[in-house]
């Protein structure tokens, strides 16, 4: 039951909170990009694990965030039962409003066990997905930059 609680916790969390002020100003107009960032969420549909990395992309609007609070927020919306489209999405949603950035470029890929070891029982699938919001969504040359960037 309590691994259940931890597995779920973000539930409990609210994002305001986890950010905790950690938003500075800065003239920095450049694309600031955490990739690689472990992630683990469970299925909503079997409740079953999914794992796998998150890139994070954006481009300040005259604010950045701590560098630690990107990686919070993926853990915030992946402990909570889940499917990895809508946790991609509310990633980059939130990034977006909290910082007021430019865009945002959100990919994940993962893992899922309910995949593996159900199913269609395929060991090598990866799901990718990927949510562009702003300026990543409306210029070419800036979602192209993003992606280069994380392989």
């Amino acid at each position: 039951a309590r691994a259940m609680g931890y597995l779920t916790k973000g539930y409990r969390e609210n994002v305001r909170e986890i950010i905790n002020g950690a938003i500075f100003d800065s003239d920095n107009d450049e694309m600031v990009i955490v990739k690689d960032i472990e992630m683990y969420s469970l299925c909503e549909h079997h409740l079953l694990p999914f794992f796998g990395k998150c890139h994070v992309g954006y481009l300040p609007g005259g604010k950045i965030i701590g560098l630690s609070k990107i990686a919070r927020i993926v853990d915030v919306f992946a402990r909570r039962l889940q499917n990895q489209e809508n946790l991609t999405k509310q990633i980059a949603e939130t990034l977006m409003q909290e910082i007021g950035a430019k865009g945002v470029g959100v990919v994940i890929e993962a893992k899922h066990l309910c995949m593996m070891m159900r199913g269609v029982e395929k060991q090598n699938s990866l799901m990718k997905t990927s949510c562009m919001l702003g300026l990543f969504r409306s210029k070419a040359s800036t979602r192209a930059e993003f992606l280069s960037l994380i392989k």
